[in-house]
Order: structure tokens, then C-alpha cells, then sequence
């Protein structure tokens, strides 16, 4: 018999899913368990006295009755039941699965607590929500953070793009160690290393990135003066700053990987361009007039070296000429003191000749040797003209 096909006894029946008909002939409406509804507290004769609990198989063979009242024919009553809450069991169950992108980590937490990370790529389950929920990070994407300036992304023909950069004093502006402020716009390239130290280890990831990066980066340019810093020392500067801003994200346990730091812009603050001009223009003329002395110097030291070596040499020269000299001399005296010594005679006759010959022989004398048997001089011959060298 089809639902549409009973008698209206049955349908007045089915008004009560627990078998009775309302208050029709005043009598108390009872509950599924045989009890009255809104009585005087007594219980039904569900299978037990007054006072005392039901019997379970007859409570439960009761509500398999009354509930058939309400399912049509032909369902199978409590097997819909059952299927139904298979079918929702499954349902609940799948909604546990999820996919890990390449790329990707899952980290699962249950009952809000982290259990582990999946770093797989592919399926993944975890159990059920409430018990317990995936957060799917992107830990291979490379993230940028600016400090100094912001971008505000601007919509163009139906396309974002980037916006104009407006600049942030309050970021951008630094202090140096010549007691200079510079003007500095930052670009940090990051990204995630560990998925649950990232998630659970620092609040306001992003936030908390550029403030350290923010303090690694005054910390550098407070060590340094402001030309190197506008000028070739940027990269330096930079690569300084990565390395503290790592070492901190690292003390903080945040899972966070800086790639890269760029220093995009670095220049005098606008309202101290002028004097920084004129500084720049004086310590142009003194590293000019610097270099023109080092250049005088370069020119003159070799040439004073040079004489100086060489006045040591010709010194050197004279004073080994008059040792050898002193010392010839003081030998030639040991040899004549010693043929002196072994012929005191014939060696004062050879002296007395030696000497008798360097004193005439400048003199303008004539000599005439009478014991030859010569006959003297001719009175009217010119002697002195015959001594006198031709000219």
C-alpha cells in the first residue's frame, strides 16, 4: 500500500509519530518510549512496572514501530536510516583529503595543536574537521618586501599593475656614521624554509620580516660613512645586511629564508643636497691638491735617492782608495826600513842620491867634472841656452 493509498485512520494515526493521536478522546500523549508526555511523571508499561526503567529491547522494538508509521512502505524504515548516516560518515570522512602542490607543504593540526608537516607533494588525509584541520604554504615562492617606499597596485584596462612608488621618510631616512642622513630605499627577497616554525613561531610573519629587516639594515649604515654608502660600497652594505637580518629571523626560530637584498636607491636627503654638493666639491680640490703632492713626491724622492746612493758610493770609493793608499805607503816604508836596516850605508848614499836628484832636477845648474882632465868652461859658449828645452 503507497503512502497516498491509506485510510484516513492512518493518516490521523501519523499525526503522533509515536503512535497516538493527539488529545482525541483525552487521552495523554505518550512519548517513544511509552511514557506520557505531559503527565504526572509516571512511566508508560513500555515493559516495566511503575517506578521503574523500561526494558531496553522493548523500548527499541517500539520505536522501530512507531517510526515505520512515519517512512512510507517500500523504504525499508531504519535502512534508510542507516544508509543515510553511512552516506554522511563518508561524506565527513572524505572531507579530510587534500592535495599538496609541488611546492607546497601541509601542516595539520589537531584539536589546534601542530601534529606534523607533510612535505610530499600528492595526497594527503588528516582526520576530519574538528579533529583536525591542513594549512597548505607555499614555502618555494619568492616574496618581496620593500622598506622605504610602498607601491599601491593600480588597476589598467582590467589588469593590475604596479602602482607608483610613494616614498616613506620614516623608513627610508637613516642616520650614518659621519653623522649624515641618507636616503635609502630597500628590497628583501624571502621565502619559507619550515612551514610550522613560520605558521607558530612569529605573529604578523610579514610585518615582523621587515621590521627586523628594517633594524639589520640601520644597524649597517650606522657603521659606515655616507659616501661609500651612495657610491660603491652598496653592495657591500647589502650583502652586511642579509647577513644579520638571517641570523635574527634564525634566533627567532621563524622558518624564513632571506634570498636577497637590494639596495635599489641611495642618496643624499633632498634638503641637505646642496651642502653635500660643496662638501663634495672641497674634498674634490683636496684629494686634487693630495694628488699633485704625491705626484711632486713620486718625482723627487727617487731622484734624492739616487744622489744620496750615489754620494754613499763615491764615499765608499774614497775611502777604500785612501785605505790602500795608507796602506802602500806604510809598506813601501817597512821595505826601505828593512833594506835600511840590512845596508845602512849604501842605503843613506842611495837616499842621499834619491834626494840630491828630485832637488836638481828642477834647478838650473851646470855641473862640470874637472877630474875627467877637462879643460873648464869656454868663456864666450852659451851654456844656458843650450839646457833651455825647445819650444
Amino acid at each position: 500500500m503507497g503512502w497516498d493509498d491509506q485510510s484516513d485512520t492512518d493518516k490521523k494515526k501519523r499525526q503522533n509519530p509515536w503512535g497516538s493521536s493527539g488529545k482525541q478522546n483525552n487521552e495523554p500523549i505518550r512519548g517513544p518510549w511509552g511514557s506520557q508526555g505531559s503527565g504526572g511523571g509516571r512511566r508508560g508499561s513500555g515493559g516495566g512496572s511503575q517506578g521503574e526503567p523500561p526494558d531496553l529491547d522493548e523500548v527499541i522494538r517500539k520505536a522501530r514501530e512507531n517510526f515505520g508509521q512515519i517512512v512510507p512502505e517500500g523504504f525499508g524504515g531504519g535502512r534508510v536510516i542507516l544508509i543515510a548516516l553511512v552516506i554522511l560518515v563518508i561524506g565527513w570522512l572524505a572531507t579530510g583529503v587534500f592535495i599538496v602542490q609541488p611546492g607546497e607543504q601541509g601542516v595539520i593540526q589537531r584539536f589546534g595543536q601542530w601534529s606534523r608537516t607533510q612535505t610530499q607533494s600528492g595526497l594527503g588525509y588528516h582526520l576530519p574537521v574538528p579533529i583536525e584541520t591542513v594549512t597548505i604554504v607555499n614555502v618555494q615562492e619568492l616574496r618581496r618586501l620593500s622598506i622605504g617606499y610602498s607601491e599601491a597596485p593600480v588597476q589598467f584596462r582590467g589588469r593590475e599593475s604596479t602602482g607608483v612608488k610613494r616614498d616613506v621618510p620614516e623608513e627610508s631616512l637613516m642616520l650614518t656614521s659621519d653623522r649624515n642622513i641618507v636616503d635609502i630605499d630597500l628590497v628583501v627577497l624571502w621565502n619559507i624554509r619550515s612551514a610550522e616554525d613560520f605558521l607558530f613561531n612569529i605573529e604578523y610573519q610579514e610585518a615582523t620580516i621587515k621590521k627586523v629587516a628594517e633594524s639589520a639594515i640601520r644597524e649597517v649604515v650606522g657603521q659606515n660613512d655616507m659616501f661609500p654608502i651612495i657610491t660603491r660600497a652598496r653592495d657591500e652594505i647589502a650583502a652586511r645586511a642579509k647577513e644579520i637580518l638571517q641570523k635574527n629571523l634564525d634566533d627567532y626560530n621563524s622558518g624564513v629564508n632571506v634570498s636577497q637584498v637590494l639596495i635599489e636607491k641611495a642618496e643624499v636627503h633632498p634638503e641637505v643636497q646642496n651642502a653635500f654638493q660643496d662638501v663634495q666639491s672641497a674634498k674634490q680640490d683636496a684629494e686634487d691638491t693630495q694628488n699633485q703632492a704625491r705626484a711632486y713626491r713620486e718625482d723627487i724622492l727617487p731622484k734624492a735617492r739616487g744622489q744620496a746612493i750615489q754620494m754613499v758610493q763615491q764615499a765608499e770609493g774614497y775611502k777604500q782608495s785612501a785605505i790602500a793608499r795608507a796602506k802602500g805607503d806604510a809598506d813601501r816604508f817597512n821595505s826601505v826600513l828593512g833594506a835600511y836596516r840590512t845596508g845602512e850605508d849604501v842605503t843613506k848614499k842611495r837616499i842621499y842620491l834619491e834626494t840630491m836628484e828630485q832637488v836638481f832636477l828642477n834647478a838650473n845648474k851646470i855641473i862640470l867634472d874637472q877630474k875627467q882632465g877637462g879643460q873648464g868652461v869656454v868663456p864666450y859658449l852659451p851654456l844656458n841656452e843650450l839646457n833651455k828645452k825647445p819650444q
